[in-house]
């Protein structure tokens, strides 16, 4: 199989998410430079060298049937016939299932907290896997596509209801965009102003915690299940990380403080994970959201939202950034550059919708009780997200460096970044529960003021797997900034944070900044 027409950079992208790998992984796969499937990104139009068209050729007839399949429904637009899990992927399920120690973990971690005989799931999984059809699960994803920020979030408010005693949804004044969010907040919980530095940046780890409150009953262990199979059979991978669960919160203007003790990856994406795509396939089908069987179980009320302690509540930080530009003759007047992402369809969290850049999982890398600072996960998803360290992503490869954020493995712009106190300026914004899944979500607003970083090394910086496509904005651009609000493609922890970050840097950056002023209310 291949193009009579020769390859365009789009149609060498659509190879790359038909074998779902991310720029690296597929440039490694075709045996190129990795700059290369990032200029095709950029430029779909290109079209490569004679011997990079053979060598793609070639990699689309040596890919598998499902594979020819997906990519030939994303250069055409057209869906094929109902598609069984061929009897190849089939197999490489069932090997996952017995030898792949993410998927034994969340196996195991079935049995228990169902009360079933070891094996279980295993065998649950293994018939489920037979009866999925390939392209009924794209078809759903079309129709979750559909469904937008606004959409979740009054569909939230309507099934929740009013907040009391100070909490509510948090919602926002931006210019002539009135914004509403997922995110349950306080007054006390906005504009802290938190430097992330250790004595502010305070969560503390009880490592005497114990697991999570968690038990199955017949439906939810059969939807984790089915999550399992339809993940298999998708060729979808992930790692078992250790993540940072929520105990209590002491939030409070310039401090962050609380408790958290530690879960695991597997036992968030087969429970409260499965919230979000059980409302928005409600929603895509029409059907009542009042009845929702995993969120009526799992987060049925606003207390069941506050009891952090009381069920697994995971969550992550994410930031604005803004890079100081000098004035330039045909951009114009100094600025902050702002990025922006579209996440990739990759990522088990926001896939597909807007959000700043970095965002992550609050987790440890190797140090479990000095990673409880929110600063520390931020710092690791500036190196892996914008500088390209790869030996952090820990989806990737297992953590074998006694200190992977040490100064001599620093990428050069956050060497840069670090040298100098004040270089590079971090701080929390708020906080708030995120009726979407129970995440707690800590917004930040990284702001670098030295105009030199952005001129070494703003050519550098470029998105890992985790992202789409990566766009910029101009902090003096307040008609485009106003628009980006607007967007009814962002994930509204997302939202939460461009609209709490462009509100501080308001504040503090000068005549950089010339876009609306932000009024925030409690809903």
């Amino acid at each position: 199989m291949s193009l009579s027409s020769g390859w365009t950079g789009a149609d060498a992208c659509a190879l790359q998410e038909a074998l779902r790998l991310s720029q690296e992984a597929f440039a490694e796969h075709l045996g190129i430079h990795s700059g290369t499937v990032g200029y095709w990104h950029k430029k779909p139009s290109s079209r490569p060298r004679s011997e990079i068209q053979q060598i793609l050729d070639a990699a689309l007839d040596q890919a598998s049937a499902e594979v020819q399949t997906r990519f030939a429904e994303l250069i055409t637009g057209k869906p094929t016939a109902p598609q069984p899990v061929s009897a190849n992927a089939a197999t490489d399920a069932e090997q996952r299932l017995a030898a792949d120690p993410n998927i034994v973990a969340a196996l195991d971690w079935l049995d228990d907290r169902a009360g079933r005989e070891p094996g279980t799931a295993r065998r649950a999984v293994a018939s489920q896997i037979d009866q999925v059809d390939l392209n009924s699960l794209r078809d759903r994803g079309s129709r979750r596509g559909r469904i937008d920020q606004r959409d979740i979030a009054q569909a939230l408010a309507n099934y929740y209801g009013r907040g009391s005693d100070g909490y509510g949804r948090y919602a926002a004044r931006f210019g002539e965009v009135d914004a509403n969010t997922s995110v349950f907040t306080r007054s006390e919980w906005l504009d802290l102003d938190c430097p992330l530095v250790a004595s502010h940046d305070r969560l503390a780890l009880v490592r005497a915690a114990g697991d999570a409150p968690v038990a199955l009953d017949e439906e939810a262990f059969d939807l984790a299940v089915q999550r399992l199979a339809e993940s298999l059979a998708l060729g979808v991978r992930f790692a078992n990380m250790p993540l940072y669960r929520l105990l209590g919160v002491d939030i409070g203007k310039e401090a962050i403080g609380g408790t958290v003790g530690i879960a695991s990856f597997v036992e968030y994406i087969v429970t409260m994970d499965l919230l979000e795509g059980e409302l928005v396939d409600a929603l895509a089908t029409g059907t009542h959201t009042s009845r929702l069987p995993l969120r009526d179980r799992y987060l049925p009320n606003l207390d069941s939202v506050l009891n952090v302690g009381d069920r697994l509540t995971a969550g992550g930080t994410l930031a604005l950034c803004a890079f100081a530009r000098p004035a330039d003759p045909f951009r114009g007047p100094a600025d902050y550059v702002l990025l922006v992402q579209e996440r990739s369809g990759h990522v088990i969290n926001a896939a597909r919708r807007l959000a700043v850049i970095p965002k992550g999982f609050h987790q440890p890398l190797v140090d479990f009780r000095a990673d409880t600072q929110v600063g520390a996960t931020m710092r690791r998803e500036m190196e892996e997200e914008l500088f390209g360290r790869h030996d952090i992503d820990n989806t990737v490869a297992d953590q074998r460096s006694a200190d992977p954020m040490h100064p001599s493995r620093l990428s050069e712009p956050m060497r840069w970044l670090a040298s100098e106190p004040g270089r590079l300026r971090m701080e929390c914004t708020g906080f708030g529960l995120n009726l979407v899944s129970g995440n707690f979500e800590f917004p930040l607003l990284i702001v670098v003021d030295d105009e030199e970083f952005w001129q070494r090394y703003g050519g550098q910086i470029e998105a890992n797997w985790e992202t789409a496509n990566l766009r910029q904005y101009s902090s003096a651009d307040g008609e485009l900034v106003e628009e980006l609000v607007a967007d009814v493609a962002w994930s509204n922890e997302g939202l939460f944070a461009l609209l709490q970050g462009l509100r501080r840097l308001k504040e503090i950056g000068g005549s950089r900044v010339n876009v609306p002023t932000i009024e925030w209310e409690i809903r």
